[in-house]
């Protein structure tokens, strides 16, 4: 299997796209980015592949079927699925091939462009966002969200047990996770229901039942497993993140009260389960690598399998906006970076992997809550109004603790390069009340 150009030139700065739109510094989607997802679009309503690209998608099928995109012979037609699992599955050196020839097809400099100087052809292949709806970008047979941030883990330590013991004795150890719930993943703009449950108050001897209280959201990325591992073997720490094919946002929704009441002894189940939102786009760690940087200090120093040389942490800009029903703007509740997670993907995976436990292709792993240092950088509510005991002031009036209904919230992610930035898309969600 052969492709023209280079991985690296794919990440140029200085590289355009013919399509103009692509090279507005304040787009999620230059010609240095190329994230993947699944679309249909007003023309053709069957889910497929695509890229995203300026204010457009290019349909990869409609490029595979005019012989733009080499692909080994096991690999035809797996851009017209309605998700990526299958082209992922192939395995990195044909995610980077493909990089490569879409990042020839598309760039300015590229003296004869197939793509571009094809009118039909770019009719076909090429849809405005507008016109498209985004689906879920892969089949997830499996979701682990992790808590691996620790500003966020000693916020909510101090909150509910004492301060000067705020991370529990293991947590610097290993990457704390528990398993999630895989089917209710949905993709950004899906509504989602404020869950019923069970609710205790501290003075109350029984529990009642009724809507969540306490509605939250968790600023997170995910990340997407690119190659397994079988059962009874461990992934080594210092190969993991070749088995990531990229990154997503996520919003680990979380009713608050209800986790309180139910999470001893085993952990979160139904304030976790009802809904966990991702961006619709997946973004590769090929077009995340200029903007690899040092994760925190470690200490104590990890036990052997949890070690890796170099850099392991991103440089990723994250946002919270909530924008009450009928406001006519949003508010921005949170800025934080990727870059303060303490422990990285890598390691994440390495733990979850340790004992034995094997991944699939497609599989999703929350970071957990990303919280920065400074107040303002808390990746939820719980924290921001601490328990609601110091409410939020929105632009145009009103205040927030947790998450009313008819609320929007959306996460916003990127990366700045030197005059382009490598964005995530949105990832949204309203709330809807809750069944009666």
């Amino acid at each position: 299997m052969s492709a023209s150009g280079d991985l690296q030139a794919t990440r140029d700065a200085s590289r355009k796209c013919w399509l103009e739109t692509a090279n507005d510094p304040q787009c999620d989607f230059p010609i240095q980015n190329l994230p993947f997802g699944i679309f249909s679009d007003t023309r053709n309503p069957t889910p497929r592949a695509g890229i995203a690209i300026g204010d457009c998608v290019v349909d990869l099928s409609a490029l595979e079927a005019a012989g733009l995109l080499t692909l080994p012979a096991g690999g035809r037609a797996v851009f017209t699925r309605d998700s990526l699992n299958d082209f992922i599955a192939l395995g990195r050196e044909v995610w980077r091939s493909v990089r490569i020839q879409l990042s020839a097809l598309l760039a300015r400099e590229t003296a004869s462009s197939a793509l571009r100087d094809d009118p039909a052809l770019r009719t076909r292949a090429l849809i405005p966002l507008a016109d498209a709806t985004l689906h879920l970008p892969v089949e997830i047979p499996g979701y682990t969200d992790f808590y691996s941030s620790k500003e966020h883990a000693t916020n909510v330590g101090s909150m509910f047990r004492d301060p000067k013991n705020a991370l529990l004795p293991n947590w610097s150890e290993m990457p704390i996770g528990y398993n999630g719930r895989a089917s209710s993943v949905v993709v950004s703009g899906t509504p989602v229901r404020r869950p019923n449950g069970q609710l205790k108050r501290p003075d109350a001897e029984r529990p009642v039942f009724g809507a969540c209280r306490k509605l939250d959201i968790e600023l997170e990325t995910g990340f997407i497993i690119g190659r397994g591992n079988a059962l009874g073997e461990p992934v080594a720490c210092e190969d993991a993140e070749s088995r990531i094919f990229g990154m997503v946002l996520l919003n680990d929704w979380s009713a608050r009260d209800i986790q309180q009441w139910e999470y001893v002894p085993l952990g979160p189940f139904n304030s976790k389960t009802f809904a966990t939102t991702i961006s619709p786009w997946i973004v590769t760690l090929d077009a995340l690598e200029p903007f690899r940087v040092a994760q925190p200090v470690q200490a104590p120093k990890p036990l052997d399998y949890l070690r890796h040389a170099g850099e392991h942490a991103f440089e990723i800009a994250l946002e919270v906006t909530l924008r009450p029903q009928n406001a006519p703007q949003p508010t921005t509740i949170s800025r934080t970076n990727f870059r303060h997670m303490y422990w990285t993907m890598a390691q994440q995976l390495a733990h979850h992997t340790v004992s034995g436990c094997n991944t699939r292709v497609g599989d999703l792993m929350g970071s957990g809550t990303i919280s920065g240092p400074a107040d303002d950088a808390f990746g939820s509510l719980l924290e921001l109004t601490w328990n609601g005991q110091k409410p939020l002031e929105l632009n145009g009036g009103g205040t927030r603790t947790f998450i009313e209904d008819g609320d929007e919230l959306t996460l916003s992610g990127w990366c700045q390069g030197d005059g382009y930035r490598v964005g995530f898309g949105p990832c949204v969600g309203e709330i809807l009340p809750a069944h009666r």
